[in-house]
């Protein structure tokens, strides 16, 4: 009979043992440059897909609030974590995370996933997008450019002046800001920019647009769509319509804008994830992207800062704001 109940017991034991092996909360530490809607939906897709997945993550979420100093200091916290997976959203945290895994050989194989990083190649982060090589990997929201000059040009087929509100210190800002010059000038307007160091100073340089341009384009610069509003505000004051390149910002304001779903890119980087924890090697990973856009457009904004929208724009649109 004791001997019984031992061999039951240590079948318990054993079963207990591998429940809690299945049962693994992998730690994984996320680094965030700042807070708004499209880069809190990138970090919430990817935390759903785990949830769905049911692996047990233990997060340790770190938000810079848009500040660079912070950012390195994130990444030195997150050094000492021990995680066994960095998430970077945004390319300055990417590349604060990048330069601090360099500096610490003991994390040096930790795996690295960016997210929401226009060029990561200018960036610095990996040197090919098919074969990142080292430990990192991730999902790039590199804009089509063309296709976002399109549809304001759908607005104003006789542009002559763009404005640009964008971050210089941005990285993944700069890359853009040259990419839409080189549309502009196969398009036939001149892109004129105002550029901002922080979140503060957006409406004064949307200000000094005034006069000067037709229309302000915003690109996913994580400074100025942090503190978009501002933006909206001179816009609305001016009669000047405003265009963002991600669809979040458009129910804050923004007439139109053809982007990604950044939930979706959350989701993609997390399914990632899921295979680089499961073992694989994500320097072999190539780089994704997203490839459906959608238009999302508010009419309400429209007619606050004295655009029409026209049909053809409107019969295509995935979402309407009225």
């Amino acid at each position: 009979m004791k001997k019984f109940i031992w061999i039951i017991l240590l079948m318990l034991s054993i079963t207990g043992a591998t429940a809690s092996a299945e049962e693994r909360a992998y730690r994984i530490s996320v680094s965030q440059f700042v807070e708004h809607p499209a880069l809190d939906a990138v970090r919430q897709g990817f935390q759903d897909y785990m949830a769905e997945k049911q692996l047990q993550v233990d997060y340790s979420v770190h938000n810079a609030q848009g500040n660079m100093a912070t950012a390195g200091q994130i990444a030195a916290q997150v050094m000492g974590e021990s995680p066994d997976l960095i998430l970077a959203i945004a390319t300055p945290t990417s590349q604060a995370m990048a330069q601090a895994l360099k500096k610490s050989p003991r994390m040096q194989r930790t795996p690295f996933l960016f997210t929401a990083v226009t060029d990561p190649v200018k960036a610095g982060l990996v040197k090919d997008l098919h074969q990142p090589g080292g430990n990192i990997t991730g999902v790039s929201d590199l804009l089509p450019v063309d296709e976002h000059m399109g549809l304001v040009r759908a607005f104003f087929p006789e542009l002559k002046h763009l404005g640009v509100l964008y971050n210089a210190g941005e990285a993944n800002s700069k890359a853009t800001v040259e990419q839409i010059r080189e549309a502009g000038q196969r398009m036939g307007f001149e892109v004129v920019t105002a550029t901002v160091s922080k979140s503060s100073d957006v409406y004064q340089a949307a200000g000094s647009l005034v006069g000067r341009v037709e229309a302000i384009f915003i690109p996913t610069d994580n400074t100025v769509v942090s503190a978009l509003e501002s933006a909206v505000k001179v816009c609305i004051q001016n009669q000047m319509p405003l265009f963002c390149a991600d669809i979040d910002s458009v129910a804050r304001g923004a007439v139109a804008a053809m982007g990604f779903d950044y939930y979706q890119h959350g989701y993609q980087t997390a399914a990632m994830a899921e295979k680089i924890l499961a073992g694989a090697d994500p320097g072999e990973m190539p780089v994704e992207t997203q490839k459906i856009l959608k238009l999302h457009l508010n009419l309400e904004f429209a007619r606050k800062m004295g655009v029409l929208v026209p049909d053809p724009v409107l019969s295509k649109a995935d979402k309407v704001y009225e």
